[in-house]
């Protein structure tokens, strides 16, 4: 956890975070998920880009939940 905080504090947006996280080295993608999760938090956004790779990505149903959990908890 140490590692993702320093990740976060040195970083100036959200994608920066995640490219601090995973450069640190070790356990990197998990790392930068915990980075990435402060930073999101922090900035209250993810860059539309990013969005939209990982929309692409994932199957309908995973995309469903993520629309179900954001109208309930953070519109």
């Amino acid at each position: 956890m140490p590692q993702a905080i320093i990740a976060f504090l040195e970083s100036t947006d959200y994608e920066d975070a995640i490219r601090n996280g995973i450069s640190i080295g070790g356990d990197s993608d998990t790392i930068a998920c915990m980075a990435g999760s402060i930073a999101a938090a922090f900035h209250k956004k993810i860059p539309e880009k990013m969005l939209e790779f990982a929309n692409n990505e994932l199957p309908d149903d995973f995309i469903k939940i993520i629309n179900q959990f954001d109208d309930k908890y953070t519109r």
